[in-house]
């Protein structure tokens, strides 16, 4: 079958072959800061498997790299509670609040929604896959997500897709290309490119298989090709945010194509910290070993050395022998230190727990808490676009297969959407919750202020420092002392009924004293 040159009208392959061009200086720059890491999660050009990776003098990238990525796990996708909330239109909700027990039945409903989609997020193994995903985009700002209606998700690395994007971000076209057993192919496929098949004794060939989504007329059309002839029963279409393949990028940088990573942001000194471990641990090794060295015209015997037992009495002179030594100390504390202060960056970086503890022999657990929160909080970046381009696809992609098995109902177009409640919308309620906590701090010494200060204003001006919302936190003076004087007189109430009381308890107790006094017994008979 001829190919075509246009990439709209021609096959997947050439359109692959023609965006491999950009995307190549992205997955060098992918391997490289692979290497220096995790190896084998982005192997070199042409890996096998006989391939033998490099390995890294220090573990500290790749330490790194997998505590940040279950940090983001846990933040994106925390377990036994959903991400995300299902939420009504204003419209909507403003014509449930007319109608009495209409808002809380809804609200019921869609909280049953929500659990059924997380149900089948764990049910379909969802998050194994999100923790290697994750580690793609740490470490090559790339990855492909696949979540096939029969559940589970399969992750594309960065040297098995290529996408284009318009100037705005927007997805046009995905091309996946996989390679498959000539066995395993439908049988006109078979028959179609049997010739072309140099199938090896065993009667097995790999084929190449591509698969291409692309955007048009407002929904991805998906096909798949071998040797330019569509697979049968491989056309498909899905509505514009419904779609299964979602790519996935780490960082947003206009007018690229693709991402870029975290690891590539601080290479620099990782890459400097390889060379350091290097040459420290070459450099011990040299150190640590041990030769004598004897005088070849001195008395003392090679033979007579080497041979005497631990303790022994041999003749010779000490002045004959000496030991070999580098006298290298100062060189390689200066080495050693700065790899030390590099190790310290890296950990800060990657929100390892040896960097929010400092060197001290009194650390509180506050100024630990501190720390580990203000480290939180630098990645609101990270959750931002990967909440719109991970988790919001990932949603609406699983509630449109579950609407389509009738796990769950139709919901009304337009009116019920879901809204991301972690990662960076959780670190805004946390936020929030540390204004509050030390508001509530601070407003109690306010109590102990003397009384020519203004106690409300002093609480207005405290809560507006800390950028909190006043309305209806504080109770103005009116509220305090009009519940004063209900509190008041309520007290004199009971003040006045406890007496009654007390005198109605005296009567029941005569009462119930006369009903337990036994009859008169009459006189005996004669």
């Amino acid at each position: 079958m001829e190919e075509k040159d246009n990439e709209q009208t021609g096959s997947a392959a050439s359109l692959y072959e023609k965006l491999t061009i950009d995307r190549n200086n992205f997955l060098d720059r992918a391997r490289d800061c692979s290497k220096y890491t995790i190896p084998t999660l982005i192997p070199p050009s042409g890996h096998s498997s006989g391939t033998k990776y490099y390995t890294p003098y220090q573990g500290i990238g790749a330490r790194g790299v997998n505590n940040l990525a279950s940090k983001l796990l846990l933040a994106l996708l925390p377990p036994n509670s959903p991400f995300f909330r299902l939420q009504i239109d204003d419209f909507t909700l403003e014509e449930l609040t007319k109608q009495e027990g209409m808002r809380a039945k809804v609200e019921e409903g869609l909280n049953k929604i929500e659990r059924a989609v997380q149900s089948e997020l764990e049910a379909g193994a969802v998050r194994v896959s999100a923790f290697e995903a994750m580690k793609h985009l740490l470490v090559g700002g790339n990855s492909l997500l696949y979540l096939p209606e029969t559940g589970g998700m399969r992750v594309f690395p960065l040297e098995k897709f290529v996408v284009r994007r318009d100037p705005m971000g927007n997805v046009m076209d995905i091309v996946v290309k996989e390679m498959t057993a000539y066995d395993a192919l439908p049988k006109d496929i078979r028959e179609a490119i049997s010739h072309e098949a140099d199938k090896t004794p065993n009667g097995t060939k790999d084929i190449a298989l591509y698969t291409h989504v692309t955007m048009e007329d407002g929904e991805w059309k998906v096909h798949q090709e071998i040797k330019g002839m569509i697979v049968p029963g491989s056309e498909g279409t899905y509505p514009k945010d419904k779609s299964p393949w979602i790519p996935v990028r780490f960082t947003k940088v206009d007018g690229e194509n693709y991402g870029r990573s975290y690891v590539e942001e601080y290479l620099g000194d990782i890459k400097s910290l390889e060379g350091l471990s290097q040459a420290i641990v070459e450099g011990s090794a040299a150190a640590a070993k041990v030769l004598f060295l004897v005088n070849p015209n001195g008395t003392t015997s090679q033979k007579t050395l080497a041979e005497s037992p631990n303790g022994g009495v041999e003749e010779g002179n000490a002045a004959d022998v000496t030991v070999l030594q580098l006298n290298k100390f100062n060189d390689f504390r200066v080495a050693l230190e700065t790899s030390t202060r590099i190790e310290e960056r890296l950990a800060f970086a990657f929100l390892l727990n040896s960097a929010v503890q400092r060197n001290g022999e009194r650390v509180t657990a506050e100024e630990i808490r501190y720390m580990a929160n203000e480290l939180e909080a630098a990645l609101g970046g990270i959750y931002s676009i990967l909440s719109q381009e991970l988790q919001l696809p990932m949603v609406n992609r699983i509630m449109f297969a579950m609407e389509r098995k009738k796990k769950l109902p139709v919901l009304p177009k337009g009116t019920v959407k879901p809204v991301i409640v972690t990662g960076i919308e959780a670190l805004g309620r946390g936020n929030d919750m540390n204004k509050l906590q030390a508001f509530f701090e601070a407003a109690a010494g306010i109590a102990n202020l003397p009384p020519e200060i203004n106690r409300e204003d002093a609480l207005t001006r405290l809560g507006t420092s800390l950028g909190i919302d006043m309305k209806g936190l504080v109770k103005s003076a009116d509220q305090v002392a009009e519940e004063q004087a209900q509190a008041q007189q309520q007290a004199m109430m009971q003040d006045a009924m406890n007496p009654m009381i007390t005198q109605g308890g005296q009567m029941m107790k005569q009462a119930m004293a006369n009903n337990a006094q036994p009859p008169e017994q009459g006189a005996p008979g004669g």
